[in-house]
């Protein structure tokens, strides 16, 4: 008996810099177009340049694009958090050997974290100790 046929689609791929800074910004605007992409990225770049990359994007799956009007809209094809946990657990095995406490001591040295940040931290831990697996 043959077995059924499954849709698992493979993982989007890991992001370029210029790639997560487009991301980011369809992040924060929501669905948009080139221009407002643009816009809100400022003038470090040219129209051309963030309508090539954002093609790219949409090649790989990282963006979906709405082609019914005129101008396209774009939007993430991911969440934010579900990009940030995939990123993360990346660079946890490929960095830190799969080590989160590596991975978390690394980024509390790199950079002074506010009080407020590390009220949130031992918080986040306290729940997540209290978590059932």
């Amino acid at each position: 008996m043959p077995k059924p046929a499954t849709s698992t689609a493979p993982p989007a791929p890991r992001p370029t810099e210029a790639e997560l800074e487009i991301l980011q910004a369809l992040w924060r605007l929501g669905p948009s177009t080139v221009r407002g992409v643009l816009d809100h990225l400022g003038s470090r770049t040219g129209y051309t340049t963030v309508l090539k990359i954002m093609q790219i994007m949409h090649e790989k799956g990282l963006v979906s694009r709405d082609e019914r009007g005129r101008t396209h809209v774009y939007r993430p094809a991911q969440p934010e958090a579900q990009t940030q946990r995939r990123l993360a657990a990346d660079l946890i095995n490929r960095a830190f050997g799969g080590s989160a406490r590596k991975l978390v001591a690394a980024a509390l040295s790199a950079r002074r974290a506010t009080p407020q940040e590390l009220d949130e931290i031992r918080k986040l831990l306290d729940e997540m100790k209290g978590a059932k697996p």
